[in-house]
């Protein structure tokens, strides 16, 4: 048979990423059972949603509060009954450590970590968000605040080349000592997105945020995935090759509407690298079904003796093989840097 607890301290942990008052079925019961409820502050967030349940919350004097030491004992002296610590937004520090060493050896009360609150996955972003609004404020980081969407650019795309390095030898031999690499390179990528959301959002007509860049993300994944969020039986989608002609399908319709994407070339960027950028238009050619014309525009320039047609036929080659030619060309290049670096430094 159980038996009640009859000296308890809970010291109850919450996470500041998740709103307040959004406790565990544990948590509301072990607060509303307990014979005394302390919080160093109790207007912060957690004792104040629990105040706003009815749930008493005391707070100790500044004496006691004054050290870690300090606060152990007098919560262990406290302990009569039930007791719960409503933990600080910084997770008290030291507590747990002075607490083990001021409990008693006599007849000393159980103690309880109670989880009451989890982070999310994807919870760490929000410190994210936060952070790059510090930096952008006032107050924050003079060099932050003056940047722009243009002089903000060049660092995207530098980032995301970077990302490119690492992520496209993650998969390879060596690929085992990149994986904090590569977090860092996607950190680095994030952090792009996230400052030209926060630059946005100082747009004095017409802002945007990082909710609105989240909100229309995660519409368009959803609309383009009909098969995932909609009624299965009409649109089955049996394996990769259907999902893509479905997603090519829907995004069609999207644009239809746009006018400024009323030809399947609409959309690519002028400044996109020549490569990567070559074997985008003849994506869309392709898709469009232009394959044909496409082949023989080439041909044409090529008998005009147009240097440029030579490597967009290799661009075609390579993409009727299956093969990305700017991927190609990256791996390439970087089996020609690694075999110049054993000639040593010695000029050649």
């Amino acid at each position: 048979m159980d038996h009640p607890v009859r000296h308890q301290l809970t010291l109850l942990l919450t996470s500041p990423r998740v709103a307040p008052g959004l406790l565990s079925a544990t948590a509301w019961d072990t607060v509303r059972g307990a014979d005394a409820v302390l919080a160093a502050d109790p207007d912060a967030a957690t004792p104040r949603s629990l105040r706003a349940a009815d749930v008493e919350v005391s707070r100790p004097g500044p004496e006691h509060l004054a050290s870690p030491q300090s606060l152990a004992r007098h919560l262990l002296t406290r302990v009569e009954g039930t007791l719960v610590w409503v933990g600080s937004p910084d997770g008290d520090p030291g507590l747990a450590e002075a607490l083990a060493v001021e409990l008693p050896e006599q007849d000393p009360p159980t103690l309880e970590l109670l989880i009451a609150s989890w982070d999310t996955p994807g919870a760490r972003l929000l410190d994210a968000v936060s952070v790059m609004d510090r930096l952008r404020s006032p107050g924050g980081c003079p060099w932050d605040a003056e940047q722009t969407h243009t002089s903000l650019t060049p660092y995207l795309l530098e980032e995301a080349y970077e990302a490119a390095e690492v992520l496209e030898r993650l998969d390879g031999p060596d690929g085992a000592g990149l994986r904090s690499d590569a977090v860092d390179e996607l950190g680095d990528v994030l952090l792009q997105v996230l400052f030209h959301a926060r630059v946005g959002a100082d747009h004095p007509d017409d802002p945007f945020d990082v909710d609105d860049v989240a909100g229309a993300l995660v519409a368009k994944l959803v609309r383009r995935h009909p098969h995932v969020f909609a009624d299965r039986d009409e649109h089955d989608a049996q394996d990769a090759a259907a999902v893509e002609a479905s997603w090519e399908a829907i995004k069609a319709q999207e644009n239809a509407g746009k006018a400024h994407r009323a030809h399947p070339l609409d959309g690519i960027p002028a400044g996109m690298p020549s490569l990567a950028r070559a074997a985008k238009v003849a994506s869309r050619l392709e898709r469009g079904g232009h394959e044909d014309w496409l082949a023989s525009q080439v041909g044409e320039l090529e008998n005009a003796g147009d240097a440029g047609s030579r490597l967009l036929r290799a661009v075609l080659e390579l993409r009727a093989q299956g093969t990305d030619p700017d991927a190609a060309l990256r791996h390439t290049l970087r089996a020609v840097a690694q075999a110049a670096r054993a000639l040593g430094s010695d000029r050649t």
